[in-house]
């Protein structure tokens, strides 16, 4: 049979093959999901009101995915169809959806509740009266509010749901939040049973402001559709009893959700490109100057979008140990157009790191978004297969560049895949992404991280394990969960060693990725992969809010028949037992190095030597990265004991004499 024959014959065997195997196995209908929307989901898109007559603009190529996902990764609890519209003249959106929710528990549900998080924009809400309209360092725009009204909501027989629709406040009472909404079913839903139902609502966006608004022509819908709340069955998370996971939007807080499929109808002037979650399915429909783009995605617990008529688009494939196949695409704003080259590299570098060390990136796509200058509000957020860099302020930023992408990407793991309650629990997302943003910035671009200096900012620890809206202040909560959050990681790993520390990540990782674990279910990977019992550690550092704190308490030294004897009294006034070493310089140039075991709270040394003590110092290698008092680590013993103080100036040119200076 000739070549060509007998290659197209195989090909069409293979083909055969795979239709069998997909339509015996379940896989065809995957197949069809992934390219085409249901005509249920067509018919959702909402009319065009007198439609302006742009030219069209030239589009890019819509992404085909790279593989068949045959496999469904995670429990795919729900399922949205959605069509949007947006109104550039009025600044707003126009939605429309049809959702599904399967029940995950074991009993009988009879409520359902809706997060409608564009209300946190309006007056008087809850988000607005705890930021004080500010937030990471932008202000609200006096009179730029935002709100989301939902005008429909039926069942799919037709039934009305709207008059039992009431606003509840579980964390404060404030009566003029509407961020979370509830409504009695007809009837309950069983156990493994699901309900479908339809919304129709319109979302007022405020001027670009945490995370989602509008700036001139720039548009970022985040967190923009009546998203459904968590059920969380027994067991999950520690809970006792089954039942709903219910908070408002607060200043602080960021989002929980269920993981599930999105099938989205984007409507837009013609002129506009829109970057999503998950991938287009087929080029974009033009007509009467508008245009609809169809995005497809599954097993993710959000969906985001991003649109704007002078986006630079660049894209390229990349694959590597790890990152099966990726699209990584680009919507610059025009004035960091010309560092297409930096976003990318930072991009495929990240994800190549991520790959190697956690495990699989399991989406065909990953779209980064750059934010104009006005739109900085929307700029360093994450989303299922989608991220904002840093908005675009001058056309040579430096390093801010790519820490930022390098973060909003790692999040893509600790955010997108290990799905942790950012209400109750937010460290185990931003302490393990910036933990995972200085391992990154360190291996791909050698920036080094000044952890002992980092500690040193610490002036308020409180407990990890709490509501983001507990913390004392918006500061003290990125303090902590941000910047203590990561210090806890880092002090792990020095206890453990970094390979031991890598098999913790990847072993939590891989066993909570499409789940949504707690911090008790980190500490059990962690005593899982040590076979050590990390009570202690926990307790001080994640439950208690605690930092470490060594010191060098007195010296007194004695001149005796046979030279002198010295008596040095140390400390551990916080933190976990941990093993930390002593350097004892004398006079005659002889140094004394001691390891401690830090169980004890106070440990006495007595010293024999043939000339005085000059000074004492504890963990002169700072390997306790989470002492941020420093100061006391060290004491002169050469001054008489009335006017012996603790020297704040010089125990760091000590420190650095004796082991060189570290690098950001």
């Amino acid at each position: 049979m000739p070549k060509r024959r007998s290659l197209r014959m195989l090909l069409f065997v293979a083909a055969a093959a795979v239709l069998v195997f997909s339509v015996r196995f379940g896989f065809a209908d995957a197949w069809v999901d992934q390219y085409a929307l249901p005509a249920s989901a067509i018919s959702e898109l909402p009319a065009i009101a007198n439609p302006p007559t742009n030219v069209p603009k030239a589009d890019p190529v819509p992404d085909i995915p790279q593989k068949l996902q045959a496999a469904v990764l995670s429990n795919r609890v729900t399922e949205y169809h959605i069509s949007v519209t947006l109104d550039e003249q009025s600044g707003s959106l126009i939605g429309e959806q049809s959702v599904t929710w399967t029940n995950p528990g074991r009993n009988a549900v009879s409520e359902l509740y809706f997060h409608l998080y564009p209300n946190a924009f309006a007056p008087g809400s809850t988000f607005i009266k705890e930021s004080k309209g500010q937030l990471r360092g932008d202000k609200m725009k006096d009179g730029s509010y935002g709100n989301m009204a939902l005008t429909s909501l039926t069942t799919e027989e037709g039934e009305t749901l709207m008059p039992r629709l009431h606003y509840v406040q579980p964390d404060d009472g404030n009566k003029s939040d509407r961020t979370l909404v509830t409504f009695r079913l007809p009837e309950p839903v069983k156990p493994g049973s699901s309900i479908s139902l339809r919304m129709k609502y319109t979302v007022k966006l405020p001027d670009v402001f945490a995370r989602m608004g509008k700036a001139g022509d720039f548009v970022m819908a985040g967190q923009w559709f009546p998203k459904i709340a968590v059920y969380e069955t027994a067991g999950m998370r520690g809970r006792a009893t089954e039942g709903w996971n219910l908070h408002q939007y607060h200043g602080n807080s960021e989002f929980y959700s269920d993981f599930g499929i999105y099938s989205v109808r984007i409507n837009v002037p013609d002129t506009y490109q829109v970057a999503a979650t998950g991938f287009q399915t087929k080029a974009p429909a033009v007509s009467g100057g508008r245009k609809t783009f169809q995005f497809y995605a599954d097993d993710v617990h959000d969906f985001a979008w991003s649109a704007s008529p002078v986006f630079e688009y660049i894209e390229d494939s990349f694959s590597s140990p790890g990152i099966p196949g990726v699209r990584i695409k680009l919507y610059l704003d025009p004035l960091h157009k010309d560092l297409k080259d930096r976003y990318m590299h930072a991009a495929k570098s990240a994800l190549a790191k991520l790959g190697q060390w956690y495990g699989e990136y399991p989406y065909s796509t990953l779209s980064v978004v750059v934010p104009p200058a006005e739109g900085n509000g929307a700029g360093g957020m994450e989303y299922p297969s989608l991220v904002t860099a840093a908005s675009a302020q001058d056309s040579n930023p430096g390093y801010e560049l790519e820490r930022t992408l390098v973060h909003e990407i790692a999040h893509q793991y600790w955010y997108g895949l290990v799905a942790s309650n950012e209400f109750e629990e937010a460290w185990l997302d931003e302490g393990f992404t910036s933990y995972t943003e200085d391992k990154l910035m360190s291996t791909i671009y050698g920036v080094v991280p000044n952890l002992p200096v980092e500690a040193s900012y610490m002036t308020h620890p409180e407990p990890l394990n709490q509501a983001s809206w507990r913390y004392s202040s918006s500061g003290g909560y990125a303090e902590n969960v941000y910047l203590r959050g990561k210090l806890v990681l880092s002090s792990l790993e020095r206890q453990v060693g970094d390979k031991t520390m890598s098999k913790i990540m990847r072993t939590y990782f891989q066993k909570y990725k499409f789940k949504h674990p707690s911090s008790s279910d980190f500490q059990r990977v962690v005593e899982s992969v040590t076979k050590t019992k990390w009570t202690d550690f926990f307790q001080a550092y994640v439950q208690q809010g605690q930092m470490a704190d060594f010191s060098v308490q007195t010296i007194t030294t004695n001149k005796t028949a046979n030279g002198y004897e010295s008596i040095v009294l140390l400390r551990r006034d916080g933190g976990s037992p941990q093993p930390v070493s002593i350097w004892l310089q004398f006079q005659d140039g002889q140094s004394v190095r001691k390891k401690w075991d830090g169980v004890q709270s106070h440990v006495q040394l007595k010293l024999q030597s043939d000339t005085p003590l000059i000074y004492a110092a504890i963990d002169p290698n700072t390997n306790v990265v989470l002492d941020n008092r420093r100061y006391n680590n060290y004491l002169k013993g050469d001054i008489p004991q009335e006017k012996r103080t603790r020297t704040v100036t010089g125990i760091t040119q000590i420190i650095e004499g004796l082991l060189g200076t570290m690098a950001w």
